[in-house]
């Protein structure tokens, strides 16, 4: 029986039962993106509480000045701040068009980068040592490699100009206790331009490297470490190393409090939290939470994180104008975004501390306890003194209080604000914020968008949907295929189609119809292979070829699974690179062209097929039984067809305005719609990886491009053939367009 079957629909099965062709293959230059260099600093503070400002997503554009220009507040904000370092967390700069079409390095931005630098560190008083910037997705685009003449981080970003080029930065705070921030680099070393640049992607050296220093401080200190690791990838948007590894169960076992990542922007969401619990290798449940932080882009937000004994803190801020006074509670934490569940990470503490970041003095702070099931009645109200301090700037307010009467079951039931009172007598209040005295977590419902950016993995939802869509496809190609080759030859076909026109048509007419769509739009050879190929060319072969890493770089192939491309330094060849980040060209050409394309040419064809009823029932009322029955044997091949015209008048009827002259035209409109859509995507990729013309796109090799546009275009054609057979089939009322079985 196999052996009956069309050779391209054989192909096609056992194409289906092959291993993805997306499975997590690497490059395989050696040490191309396997850079797990480390750079280490160490800086002293005063206490057991340091603080770090937080900025993300800069994009310094040569197009919109005022993004550097802002930056100016920052400065001011860090001479009341005062942080113990500054974190920058990728992209730095835009390094798009003024349209936003394309993307490339612009010196300018960097130049302008470095000049705000300086300018901060003048107007914000802050040791340039104590700056930490790393690469984001946009500082990569467009850079062929490390080191390169396009990669201008190397040489104007503050880890640059103080020698601190490396994937890691491992900073020490030293103080009464010790703190480490580990910065990570995961950007691709070939940066491919936007858009197919949109994941870390780590190594397995890389996540070596990490739990090798994590591990560093601890083993070189006597006391327990607090760790906080800073990247610009989300967890989402990081993928697995060659071997499978995460950065998850590395934290997890080495037990970091929290990650802070960038990337997404405010525009999802100004609160993208994420409670991490994984267990370990050694069967121990660990945690840490993931903060992601808005950019400054659009929305100008900074973050001030504290670290005070083994609880960690942070308030974000919008600079639209000029920080006057913050208010940041350290000690207790907020109960729904930053306590943690270990007990090991977490004590009962008879204290309450705060930070109060202000340009004038401050006279008087004081906290109230709210009961939330007393209608927020005040509870107590606690005045805190400044603590004493050899640093000027530690401006810590301290207060005892008694922990054990604010045990409670819930963990929302008691609430914190602390009021401040300047030396101008301008009265600032702080955010009322749950607390738990015990560690308790009400950690809140995720919004849908926020799940679904920030807590699926991406990585994975990629072969999902993929793989999903191409299975869709293969079973709406062969299923039909299928059933026509085993029916054709025999009388069950005919059975079925008598026993559902012989009952009501509101009784099974979907189905019926359904059935009639797949199978005239598998009956054309040509088209179903035509379809057959290039299903089978968007799986195994090159969807275009182009300029991925820069305007003048070396021409690379895009296929389903990743960009291949020469490596600089001559010889090997990069396979599978920017996977899973081509979904952004992937998934939206498979759902809203692919498949639409072929719904499409079936519905057209069983359009032509109304078509030829229609025709056909026109002559039965101008010529001869006899006559009529030849031609419509020789028209109307398929049994349904040939049933159709034994019923009644009425059921014809039915059958005309269901499938009539505005089916058609739906139709047709679908056509251009699609036909838009695929025009559109194929501008924007023509744009950013230098394929200048439509032309020239369908000469270099478009998989599907040129194809789907040809298939609809054709499609069309013959509806206009069955078009003007039905115009002919109405003028003369006799004569008809003899055309072969299916089209």
């Amino acid at each position: 029986m196999a052996s009956e079957l069309p050779l391209p629909l054989l192909a096609l099965l056992i194409l289906v039962l092959l291993p993805p062709l997306c499975s997590s293959q690497r490059s395989t230059a050696a040490d191309a993106d396997a850079d797990a260099s480390v750079s280490r600093s160490v800086f002293p503070m005063d206490g057991d509480v340091a603080w770090v400002v937080q900025v993300s997503d800069l994009h310094i554009s040569a197009y919109s000045p005022e993004r550097a220009a802002d930056l100016a507040l920052l400065g001011t904000a860090l001479r009341a701040i005062r942080p113990h370092l500054l974190l920058v967390t990728g992209d730095i700069t835009d390094a798009k068009n003024q349209q936003r079409t394309t993307s490339r390095q612009d010196e300018y931005e960097w130049v302008t980068y470095k000049k705000t630098i300086d300018a901060i560190v003048g107007r914000g008083s802050i040791d340039k040592s104590r700056i930490f910037d790393i690469r984001g997705n946009h500082d990569t685009y467009g850079v062929p490699y490390r080191g390169g003449e396009l990669d201008f981080f190397s040489t104007y970003s503050v880890n640059s100009q103080l020698k601190r080029l490396s994937t890691i930065s491992s900073i020490l705070l030293q103080g009464d206790r010790s703190y480490q921030f580990l910065g990570i680099d995961d950007t691709m070393s070939v940066g491919i331009r936007f858009p197919a640049n949109l994941f870390g992607h780590p190594t397995d050296k890389r996540i070596e490297a990490v739990n090798s220093e994590l591990k560093y401080w601890t083993n070189h200190s006597n006391a327990p470490v607090m760790k906080v690791v800073f990247g610009h990838f989300p967890m989402s948007f990081t993928t697995s190393s060659e071997k499978g590894q995460r950065y998850e169960s590395v934290f997890a076992r080495q037990s970091i409090s929290a990650y802070l990542c960038g990337h997404l922007h405010a525009k999802a969401s100004k609160q993208l939290w994420r409670y991490h619990e994984v267990r370990t290798t050694e069967g121990h449940k660990s945690s840490f939470w993931e903060w992601e932080l808005g950019d400054w882009k659009d929305s100008r937000l900074m973050r001030i994180l504290a670290i005070d004994g083994g609880a960690v803190s942070f308030i974000d801020h919008t600079l639209k104008h000029t920080l006057q006074t913050s208010i940041l509670v350290t000690y207790p934490t907020d109960s729904r975004s930053m306590n943690m569940l270990e007990s090991e990470k977490w004590s009962m503490r008879n204290d309450i501390n705060v930070l109060v970041f202000s340009h004038q003095v401050i006279r008087n702070v004081s906290a109230r306890v709210f009961d939330s099931d007393s209608e927020f009645k005040i509870v107590e109200e606690i005045p805190l003194q400044l603590v004493v301090s050899s640093s000027v700037h530690r401006p810590l307010f301290h207060a005892k209080w008694n922990a054990e009467n604010y045990r409670s079951p819930s963990p929302t039931r008691y609430w914190l604000q602390v009021f401040v009172l300047d030396s101008h007598g301008v009265k600032i209040s702080s955010e009322q914020r749950p607390f738990s005295v015990e560690g308790k977590m009400a950690i809140p419902t995720s919004p849908w968008l926020n799940y679904l950016v920030f807590e699926v993995q991406w990585e994975d939802m990629y072969q999902v949907l993929m793989w999903s869509n191409m299975a869709f496809t293969i079973v709406l190609l062969c299923s039909p295929k299928l059933l026509y080759h085993f029916v054709s030859r025999s009388s069950s076909y005919q059975r079925w189609s008598v026993s559902v026109l012989s009952s009501p048509i509101q009784q099974r007419k979907t189905y019926f119809w359904l059935v009639w769509f797949l199978m005239e739009g598998a009956r054309s050879k040509p088209f179903w292979l035509c379809l057959v190929i290039y299903v089978l060319w968007l799986i195994e072969m090159p969807w275009f070829w182009g300029r991925a890493t820069s305007e003048n770089g070396e021409i690379a192939q895009m296929y389903l699974s990743g960009w291949s491309m020469p490596f600089h330094d001559g010889g090997l060849t990069g396979n599978k690179l920017s996977n899973p980040d081509v979904l952004v060209i992937t998934l939206p050409f498979l759902y809203l062209v692919v498949v639409p394309v072929i719904v499409l040419l079936y519905g057209l064809f069983a359009e032509k097929s109304t078509a030829y009823l229609r025709c056909s029932r026109r002559i039965e009322y101008s010529a001869d039984s006899e006559n009529m029955h030849a031609e419509s044997t020789c028209l109307l091949p398929v049994a349904p067809r040939a049933l159709l015209m034994r019923f009644s008048d009425k059921l014809v009827s039915m059958t005309f305005q269901f499938c009539g002259s505005w089916t058609r035209r739906a139709l047709l409109l679908a056509c251009l719609i699609i036909s838009a859509v695929h025009l559109k995507l194929m501008n924007a990729v023509c744009a950013n990886y230098k394929v200048e013309h439509l032309d020239g796109w369908a000469k270099k090799g478009s998989s599907g491009s040129s194809s789907c546009l040809i298939l609809v275009a054709g499609i069309e054609e013959e509806m206009g053939a069955a078009a003007g057979m039905e115009r002919r089939c109405g003028s003369d009322g006799a004569r008809v367009m003899e055309g072969e079985d299916g089209g």
